[in-house]
């Protein structure tokens, strides 16, 4: 028997003229030309989740270094997630109204800059203002990167393109951690910071010679207004980087965000602790090996964007050929819930008894174990999320995303200054049951999305996407 949501499309189909002129926009770029596009802005993609990654395995060096706590220390890591929501918000919503490539020049020099700031500090405050620059220049390049997918690709393609861009980008918690305790154990934890610093001076160079303008013809803000005012000359705008968090006024957004917000956390109650935790239960005190602890999430990730992506794809096209060409937009998130209700639950819940209860190799191996499917987990959510949200706000597509990233890590930068201090008091298997509860509603609010998803957007409609601009 087919739900209410199954029966009542938000999209309807074109006619084969309207059609054609469609397509004509994602016509602009050839199949080549896109994939050096998506290499571009999965590289921005990257830094973002680097500038966390590669920090965490330094965290007790640094304690060490500045005679002070891991506790301290980890207040970096919350500031820096609270700066890379600040910026995600503020860059997303300049892309919407400048374009895109404007905001790749302009976000890349304040992390370069901040890299600097940084790996020259002397001081825990010095570390923390320059973190902040730091985040908040990276802070555009997973909301502007989505809305670069969504700009290049059709809906029938999106889905997988935006899982191929997750996936790169998520190269970063597999790679970061590691690269960030190698340093740190070999070098010093600042030589990582330089090599951020670098990796920002060449990405920059690289956005400016080969990357070109990809929003739509006309969709611009500053196109708009230049109509209005009849003439091209350039001007500043001032615009609210909160105005995306309107958007949330819809009750399915919203409660996909949640859910992707719940199940992200589990991540980072495994991780952001794991040299407290995983290091102190099993004796690692080695940067490069606790930075090695994080690549079984990290590939779980990669696996899981594109498959996730793809997978959602193929869920979007069968359900709408069931239904002889009508879309209904909230199909695409039935491919999250295996993740969001039983692999990522599961295995941070898993991780907390194994740790508490198996020592030795034993206990290490079945902890990788969770991490890997802890990654796959998380991302088989997030990715069909994300493609959903472009969908039926494709012409905010870089805004909503914004919101999405912005909220999540505003969210987590406070639940981040909680977790070791619960973990001390409380321990890591009651902090781990925790999460996984928290995750298992996420699931819900995913079922109750797909369930009731036409009513849900009936009560407050912000604009949703139609056949023709889709």
């Amino acid at each position: 028997m087919s739900t209410d949501s199954e029966q009542t499309p938000l999209l309807s189909a074109r006619g084969d003229a309207a059609a054609d002129k469609h397509d004509a926009v994602y016509n602009r770029f050839s199949r080549t030309r896109k994939r050096v596009i998506v290499a571009l802005v999965s590289l921005a993609g990257l830094i973002p989740l680097f500038v966390a990654g590669a920090f965490i395995p330094s965290i007790p060096e640094i304690a060490r270094e500045f005679n002070t706590t891991g506790s301290v220390v980890n207040m970096a890591v919350s500031l820096s997630l609270l700066a890379s929501a600040i910026g995600t918000l503020t860059w997303a919503n300049y892309s919407g109204f400048y374009g895109r490539r404007p905001i790749y020049l302009a976000s890349l020099p304040f992390f370069t800059l901040g890299s600097l700031g940084v790996a020259q500090a002397r001081s825990i405050p010095e570390i923390m203002i320059w973190r902040f620059v730091q985040a908040f220049g990276a802070g555009g390049g997973l909301s502007v990167g989505a809305g670069v997918i969504g700009d290049i690709y059709r809906l029938e393609e999106r889905g997988g393109a935006m899982g191929v861009f997750f996936a790169a980008c998520l190269l970063g918690p597999a790679l970061a951690p590691l690269c960030g305790g190698l340093a740190t154990h070999y070098a010093s934890w600042r030589v990582m910071q330089l090599a951020l610093f670098v990796t920002g001076v060449l990405v920059g160079t690289a956005m400016y010679f080969l990357l070109p303008e990809t929003s739509q013809p006309h969709a611009r803000g500053i196109d708009k207004l230049y109509e209005q005012q009849g003439t091209t000359q350039w001007r500043w705008v001032w615009l609210n980087p909160f105005k995306s968090l309107a958007l949330f006024r819809s009750p399915n957004l919203l409660a996909v965000c949640l859910a992707g917000t719940f199940v992200l956390l589990t991540d980072y109650v495994m991780l952001l602790p794991l040299a407290y935790t995983i290091g102190q239960r099993y004796g690692i005190t080695n940067e490069a090996l606790i930075g090695a602890f994080f690549l079984p999430c990290g590939l779980g990730n990669i696996i899981g964007a594109p498959l996730a992506g793809r997978v959602s794809d193929i869920i979007v096209v069968r359900w709408r050929k069931r239904r002889g060409g009508e879309w209904v937009p909230e199909d695409r998130l039935r491919g999250t819930l295996y993740g969001a209700c039983i692999f990522v639950p599961l295995s941070v819940l898993c991780s907390g008894l194994v740790t508490h209860y198996i020592g030795g190799t034993l206990g290490i191996v079945l902890n990788l174990v969770c991490l890997f499917f802890n990654g796959l987990g998380v991302d088989l959510v997030l990715s069909p999320s994300a493609a959903y949200n472009v969908d039926i706000m494709h012409s905010r597509s870089a805004e909503i995303m914004a919101a999405n990233t912005g909220f999540r890590g505003a969210f987590i930068s406070l639940a981040t200054v909680g977790i070791l201090p619960l973990i001390n008091r409380v321990g890591v298997l009651p902090t781990n049951i925790l999460s996984a509860a928290i995750a298992w509603m996420g699931c819900a609010l995913l079922w109750a999305t797909i369930r009731y998803g036409d009513r849900m957007r009936a009560w407050v409609d912000i604009g949703y996407s139609t056949a023709d601009t889709n």
